[in-house]
């Protein structure tokens, strides 16, 4: 349809027209002058002829008509973009700067070390990156929080064997004379005396294992490593360790190495079955366990005691928190130092009336 209706608005086709007919004129001109048909043809190129002004006139009427149009629909074009233009511009800066705004509201609060607000459904707006970032910001801050608290447990770890060292320091110095001194009365004593001697003797003698206390938690283990089977470990450490009211087994095979100091893990697992036997009170089972787990060798040991109660379950490896008459309570606190030197982690679970049970879990060593 424009194929047909452009050429004839515009001059072009009926300019063609004119050329056409102008050339049959001159034609028929030249071959028979003065004829009908030439008088025909002239009468017929002078009608075309005036037919083609008219034609560009309407079409130059239409073009100067067509400029003023095409500017006229530009402008509202544009003016409609201008607008829509606007508008998504406000609806994206909205979609953007209310979960920026969130996000740093959040570093703020990261900052400070508290935890960002739970989610809303208007804080949950926006594109699916910024999900992304609230919960790469909350990995981040869970990490941070996790850091800070074992910075402070370092620190205070680290304050408690200083102050273990130089209370053990303290005590072994008139702990060696008074040792003598009770060794010799105890040659010499009257019967009278001897009841006295007894009692300066058992002091004497819970001060030293005190001060060997303090002394061992004031120094991390410094020994050479080397693998240790803990499964033979569990089989040695568990010789004589119970009285005959305990029933104490060990339910491993084969073997399972760790790289670590067995000395220091023999003292570790001593200390936790000294525990399970007090917990017992001379009667009952504890079962020491060896296995693998994934990457870790775990070292459990399990009594049927009394139990321990929750709250009091999540202090059992600070320094001095102790449960028991006369205890210094660092044996577990040596074991969870013992364990964190050795690159592991230390678990407990506890129903009261039922038992405990004290894992421990060390990078296992393959060949």
């Amino acid at each position: 349809m424009a194929a047909r209706v452009l050429p004839l608005v515009g001059g072009v086709g009926a300019w063609e027209q004119v050329a056409a007919s102008g050339a049959e004129a001159i034609r028929l001109a030249r071959e028979a002058p003065g004829s009908v048909e030439a008088q025909t043809a002239l009468a017929a190129h002078e009608a075309q002829l005036a037919e083609s002004r008219v034609q560009a006139r309407r079409a130059a009427y239409l073009g100067r008509r067509a400029v003023t149009a095409v500017v006229t629909v530009g402008i509202v074009l544009l003016v409609l973009l201008t607008l829509v233009a606007s508008r998504v511009a406000g609806h994206l800066s909205r979609q953007l700067s209310r979960p920026l705004d969130e996000l740093v509201g959040w570093t703020a609060l990261i900052a400070r070390g508290d935890a960002p607000p739970p989610l809303g459904d208007a804080a949950a707006r926006g594109a699916p990156e910024f999900g992304v970032l609230r919960d790469g910001m909350r990995q981040m801050a869970t990490e941070l929080d996790a850091g800070r608290r074992a910075a402070r447990d370092a620190e205070r770890l680290g304050a408690f064997r200083e102050s273990a060292r130089q209370v053990a320091h303290e005590l072994k110095n008139p702990l060696t004379p008074i040792r003598f001194a009770v060794a010799s009365l105890r040659r010499t004593a009257t019967p009278a005396q001897v009841e006295a001697v007894e009692v300066l003797d058992a002091e004497s003698a819970r001060l030293e294992a005190m001060a060997r206390s303090f002394a061992q938690f004031g120094r991390l283990p410094d020994a050479p490593t080397a693998p240790v089977d803990l499964v033979a470990l569990a089989h040695e450490s568990t010789r004589g360790a119970a009285p005959d009211g305990i029933a104490l087994r060990v339910e491993a095979e084969g073997e399972l190495l760790v790289l670590g100091q067995h000395d220091a893990l023999q003292r570790a697992l001593a200390n936790i079955l000294r525990n399970a036997v007090d917990a017992t009170d001379g009667r009952g089972t504890i079962v020491v366990r060896v296995h693998a787990d994934g990457p870790e060798a775990v070292l459990s040991v399990t009594d049927d005691g009394a139990g321990i109660a929750a709250d009091a379950l999540t202090r059992i490896w600070e320094p001095y928190v102790t449960g028991k008459t006369g205890g210094t309570g660092l044996g577990l606190a040596i074991v969870k130092q013992t364990v964190v030197a050795h690159g592991g982690r230390v678990e407990a679970t506890s129903t009261p009336g039922a038992g405990t049970t004290i894992g421990l879990r060390f990078p296992r060593l393959t060949a």
